[in-house]
């Protein structure tokens, strides 16, 4: 249980990486339902950008570190977008990396950990799932 949240924490770099422990869950703020905690939640609104080799997504993680992440992990999402139409290697990249809203269940692994587990408005760290390498801008997320 507490090997879990330290590993991924401590592999992703970025505090919204976490595996959902109950120290991230509580800082979850921003347009969740009432009692909504990080990783409870029904559907996740969110962006991401794929990229199949580490060396991409590491660039594309600098360029939104440079741009923003130094300034408290909060990208505005036109800019993700901009970052995504440039890195991004998945078809919705054209769409500034735009999935929508998702329900739990529809993705895969990690890529849904994740989504589910990074507080609204905030960037993940890079991670890599059976697709690649992704990093994830949450937008949203509702029951």
């Amino acid at each position: 249980m507490g090997k879990d949240s330290k590993s991924k924490e401590a592999k992703g770099k970025g505090k919204q990486a976490g595996g959902g422990s109950d120290e991230s869950a509580s800082k979850g703020k921003g347009k969740a339902g009432k009692g909504d905690v990080l990783g409870t939640c029904t559907y996740v609104k969110a962006r991401h950008i794929l990229c199949e080799k580490q060396g991409k997504i590491n660039e594309a993680y600098k360029k939104l570190q440079d741009g923003w992440l130094s300034n408290g992990d909060k990208v505005p999402p036109a800019e993700f977008a901009k970052v995504a139409q440039e890195y991004s290697e998945c078809p919705s990249g054209k769409k500034g990396g735009d999935l929508g809203w998702f329900p739990r269940g529809k993705m895969a692994g990690p890529f849904q950990e994740v989504a589910f587990n990074t507080v609204i408005g905030a960037t993940s760290a890079p991670f890599k799932s059976t697709h690649g390498y992704h990093i994830i801008l949450c937008e949203g997320r509702k029951n």
